[in-house]
């Protein structure tokens, strides 16, 4: 189909969709399997839960470079790309014999993931009209929860026939998502002609965001006076301000700090980068509280989390209709809000508290994000010209999952403090169940504090989500020719 067709938007949304769904399948269904991962690998507590972080580590890091490189070299060749790397590092995770291979098959995962992310927001926003850019982008995020609902449940089936199938399921998506990118994608943005690459601000801010998470994550477990914490923390607050610094001189920085001039933009992405915060370890959490605090099966829990993305399928579409009609602040304080208000009800679950609380304070956060993320996300994407897209949704990824990231890092460290290690062993390994609820006690105390930290985190957001302006009008874009097409 031709680009200036009027139905090309919809089958590039199908596209970026996919891609989406992947993503948040394969989230969810590594997410259920983290404790069958620990017995089968006999992987340390640390080692597992940067099964979780390199992914998102790697992702974040390569994310700018990735949208870079997109905007040069063309968006659709970057989407199919991401698609295969990500299907190939997949079918290696499967075969892996240990924890630390299986990190390495998720950092090569994580390269993938980064074009998927990086071109999924700029391939709709080239596609859509400003006025229908936040129902697009509701779409996909709906689309996002779907994968959350049946990632949870498919993967405690998967883990039911072997946990190596967790990551195999991922590689026919991975081919079909390919195939269907390459048949359905055309180029509708220039390119831009700077080359060059950043070196020194990848590097910086790999080992300085690499460092800080280490030092945090690691923590809470070995105690913050281990030289490992300290000299990871160091790293982190040198390294990520010279980043900064770095970036303001370099003449093709990774991250082109001009696109933060936009008091919309900055407002926006600080706010992306609070809710990445405040939000992502929530899953982390109550997997292990489903798991290995009430006795649940894998595929149980993986159901008993579905409040938490049936919230966001809600939500996300009718948020973005609103945003699209009425503008997108009010939207996304209130998302913020909503999702504080979720978090904070949460702080009284026990470990025998009946289901029905713990689901409707999951649809509650799952409503508020869904309220938040479209509105949000369009705000950003609509306040930057056509060749500027590709670097724009990869900051507001960066920023996103940095917050995502450091969240997994701070609760970890939070939740383990204080609590015996046998403790932390049993309940990490799906163990806990013959555990007493007085042994228990520090374990969900840390887990309750953890969650009133979020709360607060959601509420700040609420905050900088209000200093945005209340509408800033489109940049004019020249429509493309009916019929034309630019080939990758």
């Amino acid at each position: 189909m031709h680009a200036g067709h009027d139905s090309y938007k919809w089958w590039a949304l199908s596209c970026t969709s996919l891609g989406m769904l992947l993503a948040t399948i394969n989230s969810g269904t590594l997410i259920i399997a983290l404790p069958d991962l620990e017995r089968s690998l006999h992987t340390s507590l640390l080692e597992l839960v940067w099964v979780i972080l390199v992914y998102m580590i790697a992702s974040t890091v390569l994310v700018l470079s990735a949208g870079r490189l997109s905007d040069q070299f063309g968006r659709k060749q970057a989407y199919i790309g991401g698609f295969l790397i990500f299907a190939a590092a997949s079918l290696g995770a499967g075969f892996a014999a240990n924890g630390t291979q299986l990190i390495l098959w998720r950092i090569a995962q994580g390269v993938g993931g980064s074009f998927l992310f990086a071109n999924a927001a700029a391939i709709v926003t080239d596609a859509f009209p400003r006025e229908q850019l936040g129902l697009a982008m509701g779409t996909n995020t709906m689309v996002a929860a779907i994968g959350l609902v049946i990632g949870p449940v498919l993967g405690g089936a998967l883990v039911a026939i072997s946990w190596p199938w967790v990551f195999w399921f991922n590689v026919p998506f991975g081919l079909i998502g390919s195939l269907w990118a390459a048949l359905v994608l055309r180029e509708l943005s220039g390119r831009s002609e700077d080359r060059s690459f950043d070196v020194a601000g990848t590097l910086t801010f790999l080992v300085g965001l690499t460092g800080l998470v280490l030092g945090i994550s690691k923590g809470g477990l070995s105690g913050w006076g281990s030289p490992t914490v300290i000299g990871g923390l160091i790293a982190g607050v040198v390294l990520i301000p010279a980043f900064v610094v770095i970036e303001r001189h370099h003449r093709a920085p990774m991250l082109d700090l001009s696109i933060f001039a936009s008091r919309l933009f900055s407002a926006s992405a600080a706010a992306a980068f609070i809710n990445g915060l405040a939000r992502f370890a929530l899953m982390f959490v109550f997997v292990f509280y489903f798991q290995c605090l009430q006795g649940d099966s894998p595929i149980l829990a993986g159901v008993k989390l579905a409040p938490l993305a049936l919230g966001m399928l809600i939500a996300s579409p009718l948020s973005g209709i609103w945003a699209d009609r009425r503008g997108s602040r009010a939207m996304a304080v209130l998302g913020m809000l909503v999702t504080a208000t979720g978090l904070a009800l949460m702080t009284t679950l026990e470990r025998d508290t009946a289901y029905l609380a713990s689901g409707i304070y999951l649809f509650v956060v799952g409503i508020g994000s869904g309220m938040f993320n479209s509105p949000n996300t369009a705000a950003m994407m609509g306040t930057v010209a056509p060749h500027r897209r590709g670097i724009a949704a990869g900051a507001r990824v960066l920023l996103q999952n940095t917050g995502a990231v450091i969240s997994i890092a701070f609760v970890l460290a939070i939740v383990t403090s204080s609590v015996p290690t046998h403790v932390l062993f049993e309940v990490f390994s799906g163990l806990a169940n013959h555990i007493s609820n007085a042994e228990l006690t520090p374990f969900i105390a840390n887990m309750h504090s953890a969650l009133w930290v979020l709360a607060a985190v959601s509420l700040l957001g609420a905050f900088v989500a209000a200093a945005r302006p209340a509408h800033v009008k489109a940049p004019a874009e020249r429509p493309a020719p009916a019929g034309t097409e630019v080939t990758a």
